[in-house]
């Protein structure tokens, strides 16, 4: 009983996202093929932050806590292909 009450939740919401019963494309997720690595850094210097993906030209949100970063003077956001980087200028302390 668990396993057709789990199976028709899945296709539900699967209905809801799908509204042709005969056709649905599913979107890919994007995943980190390579996360970000601790790093040191020195104060007033910058600092490069990289990360890869497995899908090309994803929508990247570079966040620190809960705030959202902008690009700024302080925050340089590139992207080609599948890696992400974040250059933060003038590093310190309260960046880490």
């Amino acid at each position: 009983r668990g396993d057709s009450h789990h199976e028709a939740c899945v296709a539900q919401e699967v209905k809801r996202a799908c509204p042709d019963p005969w056709f649905c494309v599913l979107a890919v997720p994007v995943l980190f093929k390579q996360a970000l690595e601790n790093t040191e850094m020195e104060e007033g210097k910058s600092i490069s932050l990289r990360c890869e993906l497995t899908k090309a030209d994803a929508t990247v949100v570079w966040k620190k806590g809960e705030a959202t970063l902008q690009a700024s003077a302080k925050y340089e956001m590139k992207q080609k292909g599948t890696v992400a980087e974040l250059v933060i200028h003038n590093a310190e302390p309260e960046d880490a």
